[in-house]
Protein backbone atom coordinates (compact mmCIF):
# COMPACT_ATOMS: atom_id res chain seq x y z
CA UNK A 1 0.00 0.00 0.00
CA UNK A 2 2.79 2.48 0.89
CA UNK A 3 6.28 2.64 -0.51
CA UNK A 4 8.00 5.22 1.71
CA UNK A 5 7.76 7.77 4.49
CA UNK A 6 8.54 11.13 2.94
CA UNK A 7 7.92 13.58 5.79
CA UNK A 8 7.95 13.62 9.56
CA UNK A 9 8.20 16.53 11.97
CA UNK A 10 9.88 17.76 15.12
CA UNK A 11 8.47 20.58 17.20
CA UNK A 12 11.05 23.33 17.70
CA UNK A 13 10.68 26.56 19.63
CA UNK A 14 12.75 28.78 17.33
CA UNK A 15 13.19 27.89 13.66
CA UNK A 16 16.35 29.97 13.15
CA UNK A 17 18.00 28.29 16.14
CA UNK A 18 16.76 24.90 14.84
CA UNK A 19 18.23 25.65 11.41
CA UNK A 20 21.60 26.41 12.98
CA UNK A 21 21.56 23.24 15.09
CA UNK A 22 20.27 20.74 12.55
CA UNK A 23 22.34 22.10 9.64
CA UNK A 24 25.50 23.65 11.11
CA UNK A 25 25.98 21.27 14.03
CA UNK A 26 24.38 17.97 12.99
CA UNK A 27 25.26 18.38 9.30
CA UNK A 28 21.83 17.93 7.73
CA UNK A 29 20.89 20.05 4.69
CA UNK A 30 17.94 22.36 4.11
CA UNK A 31 15.47 20.85 1.67
CA UNK A 32 12.82 23.61 1.93
CA UNK A 33 12.66 27.01 3.58
CA UNK A 34 9.50 28.78 2.50
CA UNK A 35 7.37 31.50 4.00
CA UNK A 36 3.81 30.32 3.41
CA UNK A 37 2.38 33.42 5.06
CA UNK A 38 0.58 31.50 7.79
CA UNK A 39 3.74 29.54 8.69
CA UNK A 40 7.36 28.89 7.76
CA UNK A 41 7.84 25.54 6.03
CA UNK A 42 11.38 24.57 7.07
CA UNK A 43 12.54 21.05 6.27
CA UNK A 44 15.92 19.33 6.54
CA UNK A 45 17.25 15.97 5.37
CA UNK A 46 20.37 13.84 5.23
CA UNK A 47 22.61 15.42 2.57
CA UNK A 48 22.06 13.93 -0.85
CA UNK A 49 19.08 11.84 0.33
CA UNK A 50 15.92 13.32 -1.18
CA UNK A 51 12.66 11.66 -0.30
CA UNK A 52 12.70 11.84 3.51
CA UNK A 53 12.38 15.30 5.00
CA UNK A 54 11.94 16.42 8.61
CA UNK A 55 9.74 19.48 9.15
CA UNK A 56 11.14 21.70 11.90
CA UNK A 57 7.73 22.89 13.03
CA UNK A 58 7.02 25.73 15.41
CA UNK A 59 3.96 24.92 17.56
CA UNK A 60 1.09 27.24 16.70
CA UNK A 61 -1.30 28.15 13.93
CA UNK A 62 -2.54 26.77 11.65
CA UNK A 63 -2.27 23.38 13.38
CA UNK A 64 -3.19 24.52 16.90
CA UNK A 65 -4.47 27.46 18.90
CA UNK A 66 -2.16 29.47 21.17
CA UNK A 67 -3.21 27.72 24.40
CA UNK A 68 -2.41 24.31 22.89
CA UNK A 69 0.83 25.63 21.39
CA UNK A 70 1.96 26.82 24.83
CA UNK A 71 1.35 23.36 26.30
CA UNK A 72 3.30 21.75 23.46
CA UNK A 73 6.20 24.19 24.01
CA UNK A 74 6.25 23.24 27.71
CA UNK A 75 6.35 19.51 26.88
CA UNK A 76 9.14 19.99 24.33
CA UNK A 77 11.24 22.03 26.79
CA UNK A 78 10.83 19.29 29.43
CA UNK A 79 11.95 16.63 26.95
CA UNK A 80 8.57 15.00 27.43
CA UNK A 81 7.80 14.44 23.76
CA UNK A 82 9.88 11.27 23.66
CA UNK A 83 12.18 10.04 20.93
CA UNK A 84 11.93 12.34 17.91
CA UNK A 85 14.65 11.49 15.38
CA UNK A 86 17.02 8.63 14.67
CA UNK A 87 19.92 8.89 12.26
CA UNK A 88 22.38 6.25 11.09
CA UNK A 89 26.10 6.55 10.50
CA UNK A 90 28.88 4.27 9.28
CA UNK A 91 31.15 5.24 12.19
CA UNK A 92 29.43 6.20 15.44
CA UNK A 93 32.61 7.04 17.36
CA UNK A 94 33.90 9.30 14.58
CA UNK A 95 30.50 11.01 14.31
CA UNK A 96 30.49 11.49 18.09
CA UNK A 97 33.92 13.18 18.01
CA UNK A 98 32.94 15.41 15.06
CA UNK A 99 29.71 16.55 16.71
CA UNK A 100 31.41 17.04 20.07
CA UNK A 101 33.91 19.36 18.35
CA UNK A 102 30.95 21.31 16.91
CA UNK A 103 29.57 21.88 20.40
CA UNK A 104 26.82 19.27 20.43
CA UNK A 105 25.96 18.16 23.97
CA UNK A 106 25.31 14.46 24.45
CA UNK A 107 23.16 12.65 26.98
CA UNK A 108 24.86 9.33 26.24
CA UNK A 109 28.34 8.62 24.89
CA UNK A 110 28.90 5.83 22.32
CA UNK A 111 27.36 2.67 23.77
CA UNK A 112 27.40 -0.86 22.40
CA UNK A 113 24.04 -2.63 22.01
CA UNK A 114 22.97 -5.81 20.22
CA UNK A 115 21.70 -3.70 17.29
CA UNK A 116 24.86 -1.57 17.06
CA UNK A 117 26.65 1.37 18.65
CA UNK A 118 24.70 4.52 19.34
CA UNK A 119 24.81 7.92 20.98
CA UNK A 120 22.06 10.10 22.44
CA UNK A 121 21.62 13.84 22.49
CA UNK A 122 18.99 16.52 22.86
CA UNK A 123 18.48 19.43 20.51
CA UNK A 124 18.45 22.99 21.95
CA UNK A 125 14.73 22.65 22.69
CA UNK A 126 14.71 19.33 24.56
CA UNK A 127 13.93 16.84 21.78
CA UNK A 128 15.61 13.43 22.11
CA UNK A 129 17.73 12.24 19.17
CA UNK A 130 19.84 9.12 18.63
CA UNK A 131 22.53 8.28 16.11
CA UNK A 132 23.36 4.62 15.50
CA UNK A 133 25.97 2.61 13.68
CA UNK A 134 24.04 -0.56 12.94
CA UNK A 135 25.70 -3.88 13.74
CA UNK A 136 26.45 -6.11 10.79
CA UNK A 137 24.33 -9.25 10.54
CA UNK A 138 25.59 -12.57 9.24
CA UNK A 139 26.25 -12.04 5.55
CA UNK A 140 27.33 -8.43 6.08
CA UNK A 141 23.91 -6.72 6.01
CA UNK A 142 23.29 -4.08 8.71
CA UNK A 143 20.65 -4.78 11.34
CA UNK A 144 17.53 -2.65 11.38
CA UNK A 145 17.45 0.04 14.05
CA UNK A 146 15.51 -0.48 17.25
CA UNK A 147 14.09 -3.49 19.03
CA UNK A 148 12.36 -6.23 17.09
CA UNK A 149 8.61 -6.63 17.42
CA UNK A 150 7.52 -9.83 19.15
CA UNK A 151 4.27 -9.99 17.21
CA UNK A 152 4.28 -11.07 13.59
CA UNK A 153 1.70 -10.73 10.86
CA UNK A 154 -0.07 -7.61 12.09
Amino acid sequence: MYNAINLSHIFVLDQDKALDFYVNKLGLEVSNDMDLGFMRWLTVRVPGQPGRDVLLEKPGPPAMDEATAEKVRELVAKGATGFTLGLTTDDCRKTYKTLLARGVEFTEEPTEHAYGTDIALRDPFGNHLRIVQLAAQPGGAPASAGPKSASKGR
